[in-house]
C-alpha cells in the first residue's frame, strides 16, 4: 500500500511553469532570428540553411555545456533533501568560475576553426560563407550563457525556476526586438542582415546574465567570490557527472548533426526545411521540459530523503502534463497547419517540403514528453553513467541505422525523421521501464 506522497501538484507545477517559459528562451532565440531573417527577400533559402546550420552547432554545444547546469541542480537538491545544504555552498563560486573559463576557451578556439567546422555540415559555399560570418559574432556570447547556466542550477537545486524564467524571457524578449531591427532595419538604424541577427543574440544574452546575477545577489546568500580550492570533493563530483552528461548529449548532437549532414546533401531547399523542422521540434521539446526540469528539482530532493512514493506520485503527475502539453501543442499545429510556414518562408519548395514532412513532428510529440520526463527525474538522481550509455546505445543501434536504410530508399527528410521518431520511442520505452526497476529497489 502507497503512503501519501509528501509533494504536492502545485509544487511541481510552480516549478514546471517558470522552467517551461525560462527553458523556450534559447530555442525561441533561434526561432527569431529564423522567421526574420526569411523574410530578407533575396536568396531566403540559402540564409535560412546557414542560419539554421549554426543553429545546429550552437544546440550541441550549449546542450552540452548545460549539463552543468544539470549537474550542480542534481548535487544541490540532493544537500537539499538530506538537509546538508550548506555543505554545497563551497561549490557555488566553483561551478560558476569553472564555467566562465570553460565559455571562453570554447569561444577562441571555434571562432578560429569556425570554417573547418561548418565545411562538416555543408559543401554548399554560399551557405558555408553566410554560417561562418553568422556563428563568428554569435558566439561571442558563450561566456554569457554559461555563467548563466550555472546560476539557474544553483535556482532549480534550491527549488527556484522562476528567477530563471523572468532571466529567459527578458532575454528573449530583447533579441526579439533587436533581431528586427538590426536585420530588416528602421527608421533610426540601417540594417545590418544576418549580421544583425547575431549581434542581437549576443545583447540578449548579456541582458540573460545580468537578470540571473540580479536574483543571486538580490534573492540568495551565494556570490561569486574567488572558488576555494582546498575543498575539492564536491568539485570532483560535480565535474564527474558532468563530464557523463556531456557524453550522454554528444550522443543527442552526434544524431543532430547527422540529421543536417543528411538534410544539406539532399539541396539548399531540404536544408532550409529541415532546419524550421528542427527548430520548432526543438522548441517544442524545451517546452515540454519544464516538466523534465520539476522532475530534476524534486526527482534529486525526493531520492536524497529515500522517498519511493513521492517519487511515483512526481512521476505520474510529470508524465501526464507532460503528455497533456504534447497534445495541446500537436492539435493547435495541426489547425495552423496551412499557414505555418509562411512564418518562416515564402519559398514555395521549401514550403511544399514542410508541408509534407511536418506531421511527423507532431505526431512524436507526446512519446518526446515521456523521455523527457523520465529524463529529467534519472538527472536529478545523478544517473549520468545510464544516461550516457542508453544514449549512444540507441544512437548507434536506432538512429543511424533507420537512417541510412530509409536514406538508401531516397526517402530523404522522411529518413531523418522517421530516424528521429524510433530514436524518442526507443529513449521513453527504456527509461519508463529502468525508472519502475529503481522504485522497486526503494521499496
Amino acid at each position: 500500500m502507497q503512503n501519501k506522497p509528501n509533494i504536492t501538484t502545485s509544487q511541481i507545477l510552480s516549478l514546471a511553469i517558470p522552467a517551461i517559459f525560462a527553458g523556450i528562451a534559447e530555442p525561441l532565440i533561434s526561432l527569431t532570428d529564423l522567421a526574420i531573417i526569411g523574410q530578407i527577400p533575396e536568396n531566403s533559402a540559402t540564409a535560412l540553411a546557414a542560419v539554421g546550420t549554426v543553429g545546429s552547432f550552437l544546440s550541441a554545444i550549449i546542450w552540452t555545456i548545460a549539463q552543468t547546469k544539470t549537474s550542480i541542480s542534481s548535487i544541490v537538491s540532493r544537500a537539499l533533501g538530506a538537509g546538508e545544504l550548506t555543505k554545497a555552498s563551497v561549490l557555488i563560486p566553483q561551478a560558476i568560475w569553472l564555467n566562465i573559463s570553460l565559455g571562453l576557451l570554447i569561444y577562441v578556439i571555434t571562432y578560429f576553426l569556425a570554417p573547418t567546422i561548418f565545411h562538416f555540415y555543408t559543401n554548399e559555399k554560399p551557405v558555408l560563407d553566410i554560417a561562418v560570418s553568422y556563428y563568428k559574432i554569435r558566439a561571442f556570447g558563450f561566456p554569457f550563457t554559461l555563467c548563466a547556466f550555472a546560476i539557474f542550477g544553483i535556482f532549480r537545486g534550491i527549488q527556484n525556476t522562476s528567477w530563471a524564467m523572468i532571466a529567459s524571457l527578458t532575454g528573449a524578449a530583447v533579441n526579439i526586438i533587436l533581431t528586427y531591427i538590426l536585420v530588416l532595419g528602421s527608421p533610426f538604424s540601417e540594417s545590418y542582415g544576418i549580421e544583425g541577427a547575431a549581434i542581437a543574440s549576443v545583447i540578449a544574452q548579456a541582458t540573460l546574465l545580468l537578470v540571473a546575477l540580479f536574483f543571486l545577489y538580490k534573492k540568495t546568500s551565494y556570490r561569486i567570490t574567488l572558488p576555494d580550492f582546498k575543498n575539492l570533493y564536491l568539485l570532483k563530483k560535480h565535474v564527474q557527472l558532468t563530464a557523463n552528461f556531456f557524453l550522454r548529449t554528444l550522443a543527442i548532437n552526434v544524431a543532430i548533426y547527422l540529421s543536417y549532414r543528411y538534410a544539406n546533401n539532399y539541396g539548399i531547399e531540404q536544408a532550409a526545411t529541415h532546419a524550421i523542422l528542427m527548430n520548432i521540434w526543438l522548441f517544442f521539446s524545451f517546452l515540454i521540459d519544464g516538466f523534465a526540469n520539476a522532475g530534476n528539482a524534486l526527482g534529486g530532493k525526493l531520492l536524497g530523503s529515500k522517498d519511493p512514493d513521492s517519487l511515483l506520485y512526481l512521476s505520474k503527475k510529470t508524465n501526464g502534463y507532460g503528455i497533456a502539453i504534447a497534445l495541446i501543442l500537436a492539435i493547435l499545429c495541426g489547425v495552423a497547419y496551412p499557414f505555418l510556414g509562411h512564418l518562416f518562408t515564402d519559398n514555395s519548395e521549401v514550403l511544399k517540403l514542410l508541408s509534407i514532412t511536418f506531421w511527423l513532428v507532431l505526431v512524436m510529440q507526446p512519446i518526446n514528453a515521456v523521455a523527457f520526463v523520465y529524463d529529467g527525474i534519472f538527472k536529478g538522481w545523478g544517473e549520468a553513467s545510464y544516461l550516457r550509455n542508453l544514449l549512444w546505445i540507441l544512437t548507434g543501434f536506432v538512429f543511424i541505422p533507420v537512417l541510412l536504410i530509409l536514406d538508401y530508399f531516397n526517402l530523404e527528410l522522411f529518413a531523418i525523421w522517421l530516424a528521429f521518431f524510433a530514436w524518442m520511442l526507443g529513449r521513453s520505452v527504456l527509461l519508463h521501464l529502468k525508472f519502475k526497476q529503481k522504485i522497486k529497489e526503494l521499496l
